[in-house]
């Protein structure tokens, strides 16, 4: 057969229906697109929202999502049905158009064509975004091939070797990575307050407290960019005007990676590409994991940061205004320390991260028998 007629290499990519694992799992497909491969999608309902942003050519397939975690006591019974019977559609898909690769990015969507895959002894690996596995990951990484980290150090089985990649970050954010930092003084000084849909609540409750109680020097100079949700915004911009601060506050900014690359100070919770985003740009950074996030995984996606002297941690319990204002301040009033924390974010950034998750899937189809 000639060379012009061989069929492309397939990758399957399954993702949970999430943000967090659906943006890494795009950067993997743009990159591979490119490269000549043929890229198929396995997700949920909530995961197909995410889709728009993915090559028009990915061919999506839409499964049953099934957790043990929601639902009544029926719903619950039916999980092991549903998964038995997703695997098995998964497992007829992939002898009719055998992967070369299968790749999990985590959730529960990702159960069928991962344990299809392992039936099969297809090439298989997973990427695990925060520093402590989720279940599902949790439960592949033994039986996978590779198991690739967005965040180091994570928690790992016992047993199970990983390799550090990073998490893929957006080309608007790779466009600013390592944009040219401004410490503080007595000029315009830029705060970037983020946090998911779940965590923003206490930051709008706390931080323009917070920035209230700084010293005048610097509450003169402050500019405030925030995110919050719809229904705090009146109350979080009629706090700022009465402590007479220039503020943004938004439920949603689609120019995050140009607001971070004029930021002097950043306060954000700790997910994944939250984190991913500070370091690659390199941005000082308060931060303020999600409390109720499963395992604690949002402490240990700070860890790197900290370890680093990038970012000051403030567990959610001891988050209050008094405390915050004080790092703060302990921030913006000392250029040459914030000036270090920057270049020490940057440090800890992977932008190559989508590059090592593409150098991994195609030494794992190189290895396999076609």
């Amino acid at each position: 057969m000639d060379a012009r007629q061989t069929p492309a290499r397939l990758l399957l990519i399954a993702a949970g229906g999430t943000g967090g694992h659906m943006f890494p799992a795009q950067a993997l497909a743009e990159a591979m697109v490119r490269k000549g491969w043929r890229v198929k999608l396995s997700t949920d309902a909530r995961g197909a929202r995410y889709t728009g942003g993915f090559p028009h050519v990915v061919q999506v397939q839409e499964v049953a999502s099934a957790t043990f975690a929601r639902g009544g006591v029926l719903a619950r019974l039916a999980v092991p049905f549903r998964i038995a019977g997703g695997i098995l559609g998964a497992a007829m898909a992939q002898l009719r158009d055998r992967p070369a690769v299968v790749v999990g990015f985590g959730g529960y969507p990702t159960i069928p064509a991962l344990a299809a895959a392992w039936l099969l002894r297809r090439p298989r690996m997973i990427h695990e975004q925060n520093g402590v596995l989720g279940r599902v990951n949790q439960f592949f990484a033994p039986r996978v091939d590779r198991v690739a980290c967005g965040t180091w150090p994570t928690d790992l089985p016992a047993g199970v070797q990983a390799v550090h990649t990073g998490n893929p970050v957006r080309m608007a954010v790779l466009d600013r990575s390592g944009a040219g930092y401004i410490a503080p003084g007595d000029y315009p000084i830029s705060l970037v307050v983020i946090g998911g849909s779940q965590g923003a609540r206490i930051l709008s409750d706390v931080v323009p407290e917070a920035v209230a109680l700084l010293p005048d020097a610097l509450r003169r100079n402050l500019r405030v960019v925030q995110q919050a949700r719809e229904e705090d915004i009146a109350r979080v911009v009629d706090r700022y005007e009465q402590a007479g601060i220039r503020a943004e506050v938004q439920p949603f900014f689609t120019d995050i990676p140009a607001r971070l690359s004029e930021a002097q100070l950043v306060i954000s919770r700790s997910g994944a590409s939250s984190i991913a985003d500070i370091s690659v740009i390199g941005r000082p950074s308060i931060l303020i994991p999600y409390a109720a996030a499963t395992g604690d995984h949002q402490s240990a996606n700070a860890r790197g940061l900290v370890q680093a002297e990038a970012a000051i941690l403030i567990p959610e319990k001891a988050l209050d205004a008094a405390t915050l204002s004080g790092h703060m301040t302990a921030v913006l009033s000392r250029p040459d320390a914030a000036s270090r924390m920057a270049a020490n974010a940057l440090s800890q950034g992977r932008p190559d991260a989508t590059d090592r998750l593409v150098a991994l899937v195609e030494a794992l189809a190189a290895g396999a028998p076609q």
